[in-house]
């Protein structure tokens, strides 16, 4: 396995282990300092939870740690099941419910630029489309519409529910008015419920402001200005550029094949989990988000007001919260789509960040081994011993699919 890295590099292989040592220039240098505040990150911890990943029915999993410099990657299994092409931190893959943090970041720039107010009714700019003109921009941000997530009738039945949409193309409005046939879950603001009808609406709304596809928005406002060259938005193509890992769905019933899910045009979700991206470029985003680099100090500000969700976790606008076993807190998104499962995580600075990803879905085994990674790289040895148990407060508000 052949690895370039800028600093220091550690490569964890998924069938040997090799360590390369890369001077970002060819004068000697000294070693960057660890990021602030942080434990050193565990490798070996990092390999043994992908090593474990795997073990619990992932065909591969990969994880890359960018820390102030020094970059880390570990890789264990494969990509593709039919040529067993091992698995690459190099790889695209489909980034789930990551594509929220994507869609609020365009939203909150809009803020900025006083063409939006959070605090307004999302009829304001969409006449009509909501029962209730209490929801508002924020309430949609934050999960606390209390707009019912159409998925969750979509993906009762995982293969069959999937294959009925896998080439379907929905229009925004067709997904809304799924969730308006049923009763919301709460009053507007009364409580935090995860939905993605709330992120469709967040892709209206961007569509509506700018009278540009998202993709445009998305293209314009992220991707280029942080030279995010993995990244795409190709709804409604099937397809995923270039090099990738191929998405696995594993079925309901136990010890059924795995069902190659990787060909999908991901309409069911779009501004809500639709983005094609690479575990370097999600690093890219996060670090640059935390570091203030995407919005002013006074919209991330806003994107980081968490609430509760129970005693580790917390929902922003488009941002999640994660407490971890040695108290340190970090930032991102989780994500699945079928056939992908994915963490993206950063320090509240932006200078350690971590993705790491998993190519099966429908699979509580490996979604909550994977959270163990978040573990190895931000609290190293500290961490607490890790059981998939610890993953609950994740899983309990996910109907798997809609992550």
């Amino acid at each position: 396995m052949v690895t370039t890295t800028v600093g220091k590099g550690l490569v964890l292989g998924a069938v040997t282990l090799s360590l390369l040592a890369v001077p970002a220039q060819a004068a000697p240098q000294q070693a960057r300092p660890r990021t602030a505040g942080l434990p050193a990150p565990d490798t070996a911890g990092l390999r043994a939870v992908l090593r474990a990943t795997v073990a619990k029915g992932a065909p591969g999993a990969m994880a890359r740690l960018d820390d102030d410099g020094t970059v880390y990657k570990a890789v264990q299994g494969v990509a593709d099941r039919g040529t067993l092409r091992a698995i690459d931190t190099a790889d695209r893959f489909r980034v789930g419910s990551v594509t929220k943090s994507f869609s609020a970041v365009v939203l909150l720039q809009l803020a900025d630029e006083h063409k939006l107010s959070l605090d307004a009714p999302v009829n304001r700019y969409l006449p009509g489309l909501l029962p209730d003109d209490r929801i508002t921009v924020r309430h949609v941000l934050s999960h606390r519409s209390g707009l019912y997530d159409y998925s969750n009738d979509m993906f009762a039945k995982s293969v069959s529910g999937f294959e009925a949409v896998r080439n379907k193309v929905f229009t925004y409005r067709q997904l809304v008015d799924l969730s308006l046939k049923k009763a919301r879950t709460n009053a507007p603001g009364a409580a935090y419920s995860y939905s993605n009808t709330n992120f469709v609406v967040a892709g209206m709304l961007i569509e509506k402001l700018t009278g540009h596809p998202v993709r445009t928005e998305y293209e314009n406002r992220i991707f280029k200005p942080l030279n995010l060259k993995d990244t795409f938005y190709v709804h409604p193509d099937t397809g995923i550029p270039g090099r990738y890992t191929k998405g696995y769905l594993t079925p309901d019933t136990a010890g059924a094949a795995l069902v190659d899910a990787t060909r999908q045009t991901v309409s069911w979700a779009q501004s809500a989990g639709a983005v094609i991206s690479s575990a370097h470029d999600l690093n890219t985003f996060y670090s640059a988000l935390l570091g203030g680099k995407l919005t002013s100090a006074a919209r991330l500000a806003e994107m980081e007001r968490f609430t509760p969700i129970d005693s580790t976790t917390a929902y922003g606008l488009g941002l999640r919260r994660r407490t971890l076993s040695c108290g340190v807190s970090v930032y991102g998104h989780t994500g699945a789509v079928q056939g992908y499962y994915t963490y993206a995580f950063a320090s509240k600075d932006g200078r350690r960040s971590l993705t790491a990803v998993a190519n099966t879905s429908n699979n509580a085994d490996v979604l909550g081994t994977m959270a163990g990674t978040l573990e190895s790289a931000f609290c190293g040895k500290q961490a607490k011993a890790r059981r998939d148990a610890a993953a609950v407060g994740w899983n309990a508000e996910w109907t798997d699919e809609s992550l």
